[in-house]
C-alpha cells in the first residue's frame, strides 16, 4: 500500500502540514458547537473563500494565491441535468482539510500515516455527531439553512417548519413529502430511480467506473460488498454513484422495486467522498475503506435479479439509519425512503447484474467524456431494463 502526495499537492508534504491540518480541522468543528459556529464563517466556508485562505496561510505557508489554488484542488464541476449548464462548486473548508489529511505523507510513512488518519477523522466524526444530538445543537439549524439557502426547500419536507426540529441531526436527516419527488415514468416498471438528491455518476461497466472515476487502489466489488459469492453476481454489471453534498436532502431511497433479501453493516473509517478524493491515482480507496451498509433487493419487474444498494458513510457523518419498518423480509417500491445519513456528507452506491439496465446516455456521456457529476433528484431516471 503506497500513499500519493503529489496526487494532491504537486510535493512531498512535510510533517508538520498533517499536524497543522489536524489542528485546524480540530479548531473548525470545535468553532461548530459555539452558538454561531455553524456557519458560512467556520464549518462550511467554502475552501476558495477568502476567510479560508487567511486560515490556510496561517497554518499551512504557501507563496501564492495561485500556487494554493492549483495545488489544492478547490472544487468540482457538476453538469445540472434539466439545463445542460456546467457549473463550479466549491469544496467546504473541512472536506478540503479532510483531503489534505488523506493525501499527506510518503510510502515510508503510510502504516503510520492511515492509522492517524483513520483515528482523527473517526474522532472528528464522532465528536460532531454528539454535538449536532444536543438539544443545544438547533441554535445552528437556521444559520445552516441561511448559509445554503434551504428555506424555500423546507416547504417539501413533511415538517416543513425548521422550529420545530428537536435537534440539529434531528434537522438534518429531514424527510421530504413523497409527492415533492415524484418517480419519472411511474407506471414502467422497468425504470430505475436516481436513489438520492444528488451528484450522480453512471457507469454501464465496473470497468469503465474504474477507468474513469474510481481511482484508488483496493476498489474491488468483493472488498466493497464485504462477500465474494454476492460480487460475483455483478461480473460485467453496471454502476450509478450518488454523492450527497452536506447541503443537501439526506436521506436516500429505492431505485427499483422488489423483496429486501438481506442488510449487511461493514464497519469501517470516515474518509471524504468528496470526488477529488475518489478520483485521484495513488491514493487508497476510500468506498471500500469508508463504513457502509450493504442492502440486497431481489428486483420484481425483473423476476428476481439482485440490486445492490450501498450506503457508504463520509466524514464528518456520525451515523448511517435505516427507517422504521425497513429491514430484511419487507417488501419496498421505487422511490420508497429506505434511511437517513446524519450529519456531513455520503454517497449511494447501487450495482446491477450484467443486462439488468441500460443506463441513460446522457449520464453515461458525463461521467465518462466531461468526467463530470450530473445534478439530480430523487425518482429522476438514470436507466431502464430492456424491452
Amino acid at each position: 500500500m503506497s500513499s500519493s502526495p503529489t496526487a494532491s499537492t504537486g510535493k512531498d508534504l512535510p510533517h508538520e502540514h498533517l499536524e497543522a491540518a489536524a489542528t485546524a480541522l480540530d479548531h473548525i468543528t470545535t468553532k461548530a458547537n459555539e452558538a454561531d459556529g455553524h456557519t458560512k464563517e467556520h464549518l462550511h466556508t467554502a475552501a476558495d473563500a477568502n476567510k479560508a485562505h487567511s486560515m490556510f496561510r496561517s497554518l499551512l505557508p504557501y507563496d501564492s494565491l495561485k500556487e494554493f489554488e492549483a495545488d489544492w484542488h478547490l472544487g468540482n464541476y457538476i453538469i445540472d441535468r434539466k439545463t445542460g449548464a456546467k457549473s463550479f462548486e466549491p469544496m467546504s473548508i473541512y472536506v478540503r482539510l479532510g483531503m489534505h489529511i488523506l493525501y499527506y505523507g510518503s510510502a515510508e510513512e503510510t502504516a503510520l500515516h492511515w492509522r492517524r488518519t483513520q483515528d482523527l477523522l473517526k474522532e472528528q466524526s464522532v465528536k460532531m455527531g454528539k454535538q449536532y444530538d444536543s438539544p443545544n445543537s438547533r441554535d445552528h439549524i437556521k444559520p445552516f439553512i441561511d448559509s445554503f439557502h434551504l428555506l424555500p426547500s423546507m416547504q417539501e419536507m413533511l415538517q416543513p417548519d425548521y422550529t420545530k426540529y428537536a435537534t440539529f441531526n434531528d434537522f438534518f436527516a429531514r424527510q421530504i413529502r413523497e409527492d415533492a419527488r415524484p418517480q419519472d415514468e411511474a407506471g414502467d416498471p422497468r425504470v430505475v430511480s436516481s436513489p438520492a438528491d444528488c451528484r450522480l455518476t453512471a457507469f454501464p461497466t465496473v470497468d469503465m467506473a474504474t477507468k474513469y472515476w474510481i481511482k484508488g487502489f483496493g476498489f474491488t466489488l468483493p472488498r466493497l460488498l464485504g462477500n465474494e459469492a454476492l460480487a460475483q453476481k455483478f461480473d460485467g454489471g453496471s454502476l450509478v454513484i450518488a454523492r450527497l453534498a452536506p447541503q443537501d436532502y439526506h436521506r436516500w431511497h429505492a431505485p427499483v422495486s422488489g423483496h429486501v433479501e438481506s442488510i449487511n453493516e461493514i464497519p469501517g473509517t470516515y474518509y471524504t467522498v468528496n470526488p477529488q478524493a475518489i478520483c485521484q491515482k495513488g491514493t487508497l480507496d476510500v468506498f471500500c475503506e469508508n463504513r457502509r451498509s450493504v442492502m440486497v433487493i431481489s428486483r420484481t419487474a425483473s423476476g428476481g435479479s439482485p440490486v445492490v444498494v450501498v450506503a457508504v458513510g463520509a466524514m464528518l457523518v456520525g451515523s448511517v439509519k435505516y427507517n422504521e419498518g425497513v429491514t430484511q423480509g419487507v417488501e419496498v417500491r421505487r422511490g420508497q425512503c429506505l434511511g437517513a445519513f446524519y450529519y456531513g456528507g455520503s454517497t449511494v452506491i447501487v450495482l446491477f447484474p450484467k443486462g439488468e439496465v441500460v443506463l441513460d446516455q446522457d449520464l453515461v456521456k458525463n461521467s465518462c467524456e466531461e468526467k463530470c457529476e450530473t445534478l439530480m433528484r430523487v425518482g429522476g431516471r438514470v436507466g431502464a431494463g430492456p424491452q
